[in-house]
């Protein structure tokens, strides 16, 4: 026992720093979204659902508030500032705070001008909005400190901040919503209050050590860089958030409520999703750069593969883990689980061929497949969401998310043919393939769901596909982290 942990502790030391990081930073990711995934039966037995659909509507409107507010000006060029200006790196940061500071009090003035308005689009009262615009001010702080550190591959830090945080947000909701009646207000305040206790000493950290609140040079560099992509950054968020921003206007808070545990089961496939991209998107570039293009397409092909039979696992299992998540008064929310949890998919389709078309620098294409994929969802939710209610935004999303995947096919093969004179990266009959299989089960599964017999047969029999395989998958993990510290 103890010589297999001393083996395990030699190997871990000889890894390098970019791969240690990554490993802690795919730990780290889980753990968050685990904490908060555990928090869902439990706030969705001490709030009611108008309670738990007003706290997931400010969210909502948060994710997409920010993309205004900070221009998430600590994605996009971050990483190309932290070489352009290597030596200003803390005054860059701290000028960066400076300009979101600005840009959220500029977006902040337009509301005050127009508060009835706002207020009545967004579905909530002044003091909630308030508490919103707080949060808008402190939390890039955060995101800029951790972007920072993840560039240099410092993870101890960004570990421990983001568990702390994560579990005081946990116990401080738990604590604020059972001393309130007002509970869906408890939990927001609570969520704020986090925010500004450990944003708040990140922004005082930065600020001190930076020293700039302005810096011209800083400030037009991080505007024309980001500017550009505000665009894809708000079609984003409208196809993560816009949904349960129109059931609340068109159906009610309840309606969130039940839409919002069910996208919750998205998370847990998300967070696969996430912590394989974390690893594959650099293999890739890797594989490209030193021009072994063999393998990228089996690659492709396990990864896919291998998250479609997640997701069909899952669907498998959703009124089981439904009732885990919550009471029987969100029984109904399984009819739109199959459709949210297959969006996963078609996600991973596209960040796996974006990071094909973004290591040859063709970024345009993620701008129009994600503005397309967020006007047709506008739309059809419109539409649909005032026939069939909040069903429909399960099914509308998986029709926008498959437009936004499969797009990426022909805008891949267009950047390939450009670049590299039509060699073959991906498999496009095996994608669309599983794709169809993706859309089939969504639409079917919730006639297996009395069953229950037949649906523990085929979860046995998924189960028992992944074993027979996994040697398979395990390699093919393993060559891709393998070729990572390469």
């Amino acid at each position: 026992m103890y010589g297999k942990l001393n083996i395990m502790l030699a190997n871990y030391k000889k890894i390098s720093a970019p791969v240690k990081a990554s490993i802690w930073f795919i730990i780290c990711s889980v753990l968050q979204k685990g904490i908060a995934f555990l928090a869902v039966p439990i706030f969705t037995r001490m709030m009611s659902t108008e309670q738990y659909g007003l706290y997931n509507t400010y969210v909502s409107w948060y994710s997409i508030i920010i993309v205004f507010t900070s221009l998430n000006l600590y994605y996009g060029g971050f990483n190309n500032a932290m070489i352009k200006y290597k030596k200003q790196q803390d005054q860059y940061i701290s000028s960066i705070q400076g300009l979101i500071a600005v840009l959220t009090g500029f977006v902040f003035i337009i509301y005050l001008l127009f508060r009835d308005f706002f207020n009545s689009v967004i579905g909530m009262p002044t003091q909630l909005v308030l508490l919103l615009f707080l949060e808008l001010l402190f939390t890039p702080a955060l995101q800029l400190w951790t972007v920072r550190n993840r560039f240099d591959f410092k993870y101890k830090a960004v570990v421990a901040v983001t568990i702390v945080k994560t579990i005081m947000n946990l116990l401080f909701g738990i604590i604020f919503v059972l001393l309130s009646s007002q509970k869906g207000v408890a939990r927001i305040i609570s969520t704020v209050l986090v925010e500004i206790i450990i944003c708040g000493m990140v922004s005082i950290y930065q600020f001190y050590k930076g020293k700039f609140f302005f810096n011209k040079e800083f400030w037009k560099f991080s505007l024309l860089f980001n500017l550009p992509l505000l665009p894809h950054y708000l079609s984003g968020m409208i196809l993560n958030q816009g949904d349960r921003v129109m059931i609340r206007n068109i159906t009610g808070l309840s309606a969130v409520a039940f839409y919002s545990v069910a996208n919750n089961l998205g998370q847990i496939i998300d967070m696969f999703v996430s912590a394989i991209c974390t690893s594959f998107t650099p293999w890739i570039y890797k594989e490209l750069e030193e021009h072994r293009t063999t393998s990228i397409a089996e690659r492709i092909n396990l990864l896919l593969v291998l998250i479609a039979t997640l997701i069909t696992g899952l669907i498998l299992m959703a009124p089981e883990v439904l009732r885990i998540l919550a009471t029987a008064e969100y029984a109904e929310a399984i009819l739109v689980i199959p459709p949210i949890i297959s969006s996963v998919f078609f996600t991973l389709i596209y960040s796996i061929l974006a990071s094909i078309e973004f290591y040859f620098a063709e970024r345009k294409y993620a701008a129009i497949g994600s503005l397309t994929a967020a006007i047709a969802n506008v739309g059809l939710n419109y539409i649909f969401i005032n026939l069939y209610g909040y069903f429909a935004a399960g099914y509308t999303t998986l029709f926008c998310y498959i437009i936004f995947g499969l797009s990426h096919l022909i805008f891949c093969e267009w950047t390939v043919k450009k670049h590299m004179d039509n060699i073959k990266l991906f498999d496009a009959k095996v994608i669309l393939i599983l794709s169809l299989y993706i859309v089939f089960l969504s639409v079917f599964v919730n006639i297996l769901y009395p069953f229950t017999i037949v649906r523990y047969c085929l979860i046995l029999t998924v189960m028992f596909i992944i074993f027979r395989k996994r040697k398979v998958i395990l390699n093919g993990l393993k060559e891709i982290l393998h070729k990572k510290e390469a």
